[in-house]
């Protein structure tokens, strides 16, 4: 597994004590008998869970490889692991797609929240200066962190299992456990993790006050997960399980919080310059994992740019993924759609979403974070941030979800919402509720959301309430919507077994 360097230096308190089940060759930096003494440690723990689920999600680009590149509406030029996840081929012997079949680096995750939760008590007893709120608080992260891994890998593999205890370091392989009963854990592990944390760190909130780890409300905001990232996730939960009232109700919470976060709604300016919405951290960024060029936190990999970006962008040929021009034209039909138009002429009008669009390979760069937000292509550093979900997202999810449940007016307004401020001020609304808002509400989170992990489990959910595609429902009905568990992990456990579909 490639790490990045900065997130071996974060998480090597937390690994210290990681079973074996995780990670056979780990090693321990620190001996146990020195850990969990002070609120150093803490501190080190906790953003040792963050800098562990970062990684995870970024190693091998997996993140937009599992959400983007696998439905198949990018191309990929010559990389040919890339060309046998758009083809379904997930049993291809490549290292990239065994990689992404081992769900190891999501169980360091999980370990890493269960060994913070099992200790941060003993810093609690050595330390004074750790209070009883900064451990509440540190305790709630670490239990949606490890909640938001189960989540993520029941989306990927289906059935995983189920592993709520550090174990002392000890390994017993255990088999995979249903999906269902997990994400009724995750749904309530979540609630439970909400009831806890603050709407903001560092800004004088009820449930943190003072200065969280001594430092100011700019060094957090978009940085830690709050009351609002936790709901924002579970509308996301409920969505999986096709639970539309929950969708509806999480969904809602935010749209009434987000203000006391400092978030908001983002515009296509900022979703789309090189020191916008996705440079550094800010507090719009509901829930995700930041890179500071000023900390040289960035990296060649691990960022959507190293798939996407290549001439004129970079020094760089061929890009690995590109969305061909004809299905850029498809998705983006909307007159006045300042993310991506074209003039009479059929130019781009805008290159904010694509560049270079009537060359062989047109750029997708509304995700383009060079070194500090800067435009010189011959450096392949990058320093985005990696967002799992923002508000337009989530309002996005509520109007999908009063669409199901036959309230197309509010459905209708959720997504004037975001789209109204996609198009020219002067332009009103294109929809009408005698539309197929169910169809609209998904293509535009196609456009709104493209290039941020989605995709994939949208066709699902969309597929799963519509069921006239029947390609696309037999994957469903017979599991191949999951990816193959790695060989190595079935040899490795004789109690595990292959996705059905995979065998």
């Amino acid at each position: 597994m490639k790490n990045i360097i900065y997130t071996f230096l974060l998480a090597v308190v937390v690994l210290s004590g990681c079973n074996k089940a995780l990670e056979d060759d780990s090693t321990r930096a620190v001996g146990e008998k020195n850990m969990w003494n002070s609120v150093e440690d803490a501190r080190a723990g906790i953003m040792g869970v963050y800098a562990l689920t970062r990684s995870a999600l970024s190693d091998n680009n997996g993140h937009w490889i599992y959400g983007d590149v696998r439905p198949a509406e990018f191309a990929s030029p010559k990389r040919q692991d890339l060309k046998a996840i758009i083809a379904n081929n997930l049993n291809a012997s490549y290292p990239v797609v065994e990689s992404l079949s081992d769900w190891t680096r999501f169980y360091a995750i999980v370990n890493g929240a269960n060994v913070f939760m099992e200790n941060a008590a003993h810093v609690k007893e050595n330390d004074k200066r750790y209070s009883d709120n900064n451990m509440t608080v540190d305790i709630a992260q670490a239990r949606f962190l490890r909640a938001f891994a189960y989540f993520y890998m029941v989306r990927i593999w289906g059935d995983v299992p189920f592993i709520i205890s550090s174990n002392e370091g000890k390994f017993e392989n255990k088999p995979r456990e249903s999906q269902a009963k997990i994400l009724a854990w995750v749904e309530q592990e979540m609630l439970r993790a909400a009831a806890d944390l603050p709407f903001v760190y560092s800004g004088n909130d009820v449930q943190q006050p003072g200065n969280y780890y001594n430092e100011d409300r700019n060094r957090w905001g978009g940085a830690l997960a709050t009351k609002v990232t936790a709901y924002a996730v579970l509308a996301h939960v409920a969505a999986w399980n096709a639970d539309y009232p929950s969708v509806a109700k999480y969904a809602k919470f935010v749209e009434d919080n987000y203000g006391k976060t400092g978030g908001g709604y983002t515009s296509v300016t900022d979703l789309s310059n090189s020191n916008g919405f996705f440079y550094n951290k800010n507090n719009r960024q509901m829930f995700g994992f930041n890179s500071d060029y000023g900390h040289i936190d960035g990296a060649a990999t691990g960022h959507i740019e190293e798939l996407t970006l290549a001439e004129p962008i970079l020094t760089k040929s061929v890009p690995d993924i590109y969305l061909p021009k004809d299905s850029i034209l498809k998705y983006f039909n909307l007159a006045k759609d300042e993310r991506f138009a074209i003039d009479t002429l059929g130019e781009s009008k805008f290159d904010r979403y694509f560049t270079n669009l009537n060359g062989k390979y047109p750029i997708f760069s509304k995700i383009k974070v060079i070194q500090g937000g800067g435009t010189d292509p011959n450096f392949r550093y990058f320093t985005s941030a990696l967002i799992f979900t923002r508000l337009e997202d989530i309002v996005l999810l509520r109007a999908e979800a009063l669409s199901v449940l036959g309230d197309q007016i509010g459905a209708l307004n959720e997504l004037n919402n975001v789209i109204t401020r996609r198009i020219t001020a002067d332009n009103d609304s294109p929809y009408s509720t005698s539309d197929d808002l169910i169809k609209i509400i998904f293509e535009e989170r196609h456009r709104e959301l493209l290039g941020e992990g989605h995709r994939w489990y949208d066709l699902i959910r969309l597929n799963k309430i519509r069921q006239n595609d029947a390609r696309f429902m037999n994957l469903i009905n017979s599991g191949g919507i999951y990816w193959p568990i790695s060989r190595k992990l079935l040899s490795q456990n004789s109690l595990l077994t292959q996705n059905p579909y995979w065998r």
